[in-house]
């Protein structure tokens, strides 16, 4: 198959959403059959790149097409978002903006409650009918990346919580940015969605873009010995809304 002939292919699957400082071009969607509890559901993948605005433009999807021969682009990380039935239609669309977690998502680790969250947050969404699940490639352990995340693990080991290991190795307690995601969930939507979300920075973030959120959903579970000081941190100094709210919250 020649480079016109992907070209022709790709071009109907691409669309670019323009920034100040940079470009998304976002592929799909894709058709992406989930195993989700033992039955098949079918949701609609699509990914994104950014790209400065003084790099060398993709213009159309022939530019992107020849790129690749001479771009590794695996070294970057990318963004997805899963999107299950009419999201842009239905009156009151689910949302999770999901951070990657490599050990929690990938492993299972009961150190925290992220692979929980990813999968139970993708049952609401189906079971709900409509929604997308922004999966975050940027946010691995708040911002800090994987391999700084493991130095935080170990001071985490010696008694320090989440917030203080990230702040003794010189980061933020959470960098995390949603700005990108924010604008790949406008280009598919633009009436209200409904947030699955413990974290009040996520509500604000959305709020903050002009997105209208009609309503906060909780999303509390899998707690055990291994996370209860992770859980009891996000609460008491990351301002997390607690897990006896769970009630559906106007925003």
């Amino acid at each position: 198959m020649n480079n016109n002939r992907i070209a022709s292919i790709i071009e109907k699957k691409l669309q670019v959403v323009a920034g100040q400082e940079q470009d998304l071009y976002v592929i799909g969607p894709v058709v992406l059959p989930v195993e989700l509890d033992g039955e098949t559901v079918v949701f609609q993948w699509y990914s994104w790149m950014s790209k400065d605005k003084n790099e060398e433009q993709l213009s159309s999807a022939e530019d992107l097409v020849k790129q690749l021969s001479r771009f590794r682009y695996a070294d970057l990380q990318q963004s997805s978002v899963l999107v299950y039935g009419d999201f842009q239609g239905d009156a009151e669309a689910l949302i999770r903006m999901h951070s990657i977690c490599h050990t929690g998502d990938i492993f299972g680790s009961e150190r925290c409650d992220c692979g929980f969250q990813l999968k139970q947050s993708m049952r609401m969404i189906a079971e709900h009918g409509a929604g997308a699940l922004f999966y975050l490639a940027n946010h691995e352990g708040r911002g800090i990346g994987l391999f700084s995340k493991a130095m935080a693990y170990l001071l985490q080991e010696e008694g320090l919580d989440t917030v203080d290991a990230n702040l003794e190795l010189g980061f933020p307690d959470d960098s995390r940015d949603y700005s990108e995601a924010i604008a790949v969930l406008r280009m598919l939507r633009s009436a209200p969605v409904a947030l699955i979300t413990n974290n009040p920075r996520k509500v604000e973030a959305l709020k903050h873009a002009g997105m209208t959120i009609s309503r906060r959903v909780p999303l509390w579970g899998k707690a055990s010995i291994y996370n209860e000081k992770y859980l009891n941190t996000k609460v008491g100094r990351s301002g997390h809304y607690e897990a006896e709210q769970n009630t559906v919250l106007q925003s």
